[in-house]
């Protein structure tokens, strides 16, 4: 089975089992792929849980996806990723900048997203 990468507001809304926010494809995809996340995800989620925006820290809430999903965090080299990162000019945000290069670094995997500055740019987005 093949790969895909979880953006940060879909990791959220599952470990929450807020799947009404998620789209139908989006869904089907979570159901069809190995799921994967980006370190970057990791942080964000931490980010996250500072500013209360969510209740779990990072490592709980990636621990509930692993066991619920199967969803592991991906592994590929960091300075790869920045030398695709470099290129990623449609944004500002280092979040989203390292979240997309990491799906394109993977074989352009699929990366399920709400966000749509991502859908726009890039073309393996699943959501609609």
């Amino acid at each position: 089975m093949n790969a895909a990468y979880l953006d940060t507001s879909v990791a959220v809304w599952l470990a929450q089992g807020d799947l009404n926010r998620i789209t139908q494809t989006a869904l089907d995809a979570i159901r069809n792929f190995d799921l994967l996340v980006s370190p970057m995800v990791s942080l964000e989620l931490a980010y996250l849980n500072e500013i209360n925006r969510i209740t779990l820290t990072a490592q709980d809430m990636l621990l509930k996806l692993k066991a619920e999903l199967g969803v592991e965090v991906c592994n590929a080299s960091f300075p790869s990723l920045i030398a695709i990162a470099i290129n990623e000019k449609w944004t500002r945000d280092p979040f989203d900048r390292i979240i997309v290069s990491q799906a394109k670094a993977n074989g352009l995997s699929p990366l399920i997203s709400s966000d749509e500055a991502i859908r726009k740019n890039y073309v393996k987005t699943v959501w609609q």
